[in-house]
């Protein structure tokens, strides 16, 4: 039966009862006596009490279905209200249901095809640090090495200097292109590559421990990827906010795939709201059906966890950069 048709009938049943009474043969004296006066508040107690359990009972869907809307994240997808009632109040909490399986696909397909064209900016980007900018710093660094030597001793000391900061600065530019593109997961896999990151990210008071597992499942490209950005945002949200001393990374095997755990000591989330960082470590995580945690940790600071299923569950649509080229494709299904 329709929401308006029961609550209809129910108040009808009320006033109905009510004018019952009103025109049967139970009277009210002048002045009301107690005995009616107590009648009249049982019966009217009684109705108004029926009708709110009433009322409480065939609404109750629509009070889940309000906490769910103002609780629901598209970046934690999968949490549904569960449908509940009759009529109207059971085809409003599936049609909210299958929009949120809408929502959730194209943000997944959207993120998936910015976080594409991201990847593919970074290589070229990196590209042309190494080869352009790199080159023309190394050529600059032969000729000063050249007229240091035939210079005189003065100003082949200067040139000297020169020659270091130059060399400072093409040692940066390396460092960033590397950050920009792990070519060293394309050669080596994603072990290589984080004890590589965690090396990186050692030093300047933060000490980072690594613990690599070394009888990992194969995993696709894009999940490779996946794991290898997560890690280094979580590394380095812990250089710039936590004030950590020491960082843990550790990739290991679970019963459903591959976990990877980046734990510190410094000052923790708190109550904090996440920030870009965070949002885009989960973007990524969708993209390979992954489980993003990020908690506090134990004994203090803060637990990133990134769970990844084996094989790779692939959003419908989902657009990720191809192993050596800037191109993007679908995965298989």
């Amino acid at each position: 039966m329709p929401l308006f048709w029961r609550i209809f009938l129910l108040n009808a049943v009320v006033l109905i009862v009510a004018t019952a009474l009103l025109l049967g043969p139970v009277t009210v004296s002048t002045p009301v006596l107690l005995t009616e006066a107590a009648v009249l508040t049982v019966g009217l107690a009684a109705m108004l009490v029926a009708n709110a359990l009433l009322l409480r009972v065939g609404l109750a869907p629509l009070q889940r279905l309000t906490r769910a809307m103002t609780t629901t994240d598209l970046l934690r997808p999968g949490h549904r209200p569960a449908v509940g009632g009759r009529g109207e109040i059971a085809e409003l909490i599936t049609t909210f249901n299958t929009m949120l399986d809408r929502l959730e696909d194209e943000r997944a397909t959207s993120s998936a095809r910015a976080l594409s064209a991201q990847e593919a900016e970074r290589r070229r980007v990196a590209r042309e640090l190494h080869d352009e900018v790199g080159q023309s710093l190394t050529a600059v660094l032969l000729q000063l090495k050249r007229a240091a030597d035939h210079a005189p001793p003065e100003l082949g000391q200067e040139l000297r200097q020169v020659q270091e900061a130059t060399r400072a600065g093409l040692e940066e530019i390396r460092r960033i292109a590397r950050r920009l593109r792990p070519g060293v997961l394309d050669e080596l896999g994603p072990a290589s590559a984080l004890k590589a990151l965690a090396t990186e990210f050692g030093g300047s008071g933060l000490s980072v421990q690594h613990s690599i597992e070394g009888d990992l499942p194969p995993l696709d490209r894009e999940a490779e990827l996946v794991l290898y950005r997560v890690a280094q945002e979580a590394l380095t949200n812990t250089v710039r906010h936590a004030g950590a001393r020491r960082a843990e990374l550790a990739l290991y095997r679970t019963s459903g795939g591959v976990a990877l755990r980046v734990r510190d000591d410094g000052r923790g989330i708190g109550g904090e709201a996440e920030g870009a960082g965070i949002r885009g470590m989960r973007e990524r995580a969708l993209l390979v059906g992954a489980d993003l945690t990020v908690e506090p940790g134990a004994g203090g600071g803060t637990v990133v966890r990134l769970t990844v299923p084996v094989p790779v569950r692939f959003p419908a649509h989902a657009l990720v950069p191809v192993r050596g080229s800037a191109a993007a494709h679908a995965p298989p299904p």
